[in-house]
């Protein structure tokens, strides 16, 4: 099984250095309307990806769903890529001796923090890579807090066929409209499912209207708050997804190999997948395609399109510019696109 290929892909950005085009990022992506319907697509949006850490969100509510009182910030970090700081380590500490556990229960790998104060120290202090520094420990805490609730074995956390694992399957299933074809081992050791972008941009949509939202899915209503007001859980200050989030209402998750979903509050989604893996340009082609589509405000999108896009610098000086791809022909529409054999596959 693998995902679509370059041919059916399209041009979501390119990389311009001193009026040279030297990169382009070919991808995917899929918007979709507070209705629920396919209302652009670039690329071949049905085809299989794994969502990576954007799933986050879901497997969390699995974890409420098995009776983890998770509460706040637990609720924003356990969705949540953090980079470890000492604020993420402590809420996530919190998590595990709330539980009756500890760190060594984690069963993702270690890690240096990425956070700079938080990675000094432990090299200073000699001590060394630690799980609960590790980006997915806040969802693994939240996974061994519903083992705990539940008296299920917290050594097999991980495994597919471990009650928590199927009920994120079904979860997901149920946020997607799809069936879960394929679950691979994502880089923390968790499952992941495969799904579209299309079902991924439906999951975001309906995650996004449960913002504040007291007649939403109480759990997806808990979630999606959570996200809103914790967004330095879920990344960290001044990262993209945290400033997406503080500045635009919505839910935003980046996951590994060029993902991004954005949720916003009155229910639209997009989804981005990066064929090549890079994350540099999936920030500006989500947000582009949600002001080009009329959901989130387009000056906003700008401002911060300039602040989480990287630069093309020489030396100190900036020489050219990440910008919008082919795929972003206004004259272009979701049937004219020859990535796309038919845009609403996916969403039933």
């Amino acid at each position: 099984m693998e995902t679509f290929s370059a041919d059916r892909a399209a041009e979501l950005a390119v990389v311009e250095r001193s009026g040279f085009v030297e990169s382009r990022h070919l991808g995917a992506a899929a918007v979709v309307s507070p209705e629920g319907e396919l209302v652009r697509s670039l690329g071949d949006s049905a085809a299989a990806i794994y969502p990576r850490s954007a799933l986050k969100p879901f497997q969390a509510i699995a974890s409420l769903k098995a009776g983890a009182p998770l509460r706040g910030a637990q609720v924003a970090i356990a969705a949540g890529s953090h980079e470890g700081s000492f604020e993420h380590m402590k809420v996530v500490a919190g998590m595990l001796q709330a539980a009756g556990l500890t760190p060594g229960h984690l069963q993702c790998p270690a890690a240096y923090p990425k956070d700079d104060a938080a990675r000094a120290y432990l090299v200073s202090h000699e001590k060394g890579r630690q799980r609960i520094a590790f980006n997915c420990s806040g969802k693994h805490a939240a996974f061994l807090w519903a083992c705990a609730h539940n008296d299920w074995d917290t050594e097999t956390y991980l495994e597919p066929d471990h009650p928590l694992q199927r009920l994120v399957l079904e979860i997901v299933e149920e946020a997607t409209g799809e069936r879960v074809q394929h679950v691979g081992v994502d880089g923390c050791g968790a499952p992941v499912p495969t799904m579209s972008l299309n079902g991924l941009a439906k999951a975001y949509s309906t995650l996004g209207a449960g913002i504040r939202n007291i007649s939403a899915d109480a759990r997806m209503a808990t979630m999606a708050t959570a996200m809103n007001d914790y967004p330095e859980m879920v990344q960290n200050h001044g990262r993209p997804n945290t400033l997406v989030m503080e500045e635009l209402d919505v839910v935003a998750k980046f996951g590994a190999e060029g993902i991004l979903a954005i949720g916003t509050r009155e229910g639209a989604g997009v989804a981005v997948k990066a064929l090549d893996g890079s994350p540099r340009a999936i920030t500006m082609v989500a947000l582009s395609l949600l002001a080009q589509e009329g959901y989130v405000d387009p000056q906003i999108a700008d401002d911060l399109i300039s602040r989480t896009t990287p630069p093309i610098n020489g030396a100190d000086v900036r020489v050219g510019e990440i910008r919008l791809g082919g795929a972003f022909n206004p004259e272009a529409t979701v049937e004219d696109d020859p990535g796309v054999a038919d845009a609403s596959e996916g969403l039933e």
